[in-house]
């Protein structure tokens, strides 16, 4: 190919192309395509949400259940203390005698 040709061939190429990206970009696809995207990116934010949700509910009832369990047990430590204290005074009722 001469210099010219490949000149002619290179500016044919670009034009070809250029116009094929121009009637992508114009086409009533690309409605289609900017819609389908919207759709997609929706549902994966309303699906997102919805996991969010759900493992905030999840971490609201672990965290619920923990609270219950230290109350429970601070309950038991308070009730040990006050049977160790009672059995203690009266050991030494006893030895006072």
């Amino acid at each position: 190919m001469t210099k010219e040709t490949k000149i002619i061939a290179g500016v044919l190429a670009g034009a070809a192309l250029g116009a094929a990206i121009a009637l992508i970009l114009s086409s009533d696809n690309t409605d289609d395509l900017k819609h389908d995207v919207t759709d997609w990116f929706s549902d994966l934010l309303d699906s997102s949400k919805d996991k969010l949700a759900s493992v905030s509910e999840s971490v609201k009832d672990t965290v619920s259940h923990a609270k219950d369990a230290v109350s429970n047990a601070t309950d038991s430590i308070t009730h040990a203390k006050e049977s160790a204290t009672d059995a203690v005074k009266d050991s030494i009722s006893k030895v006072k005698g």
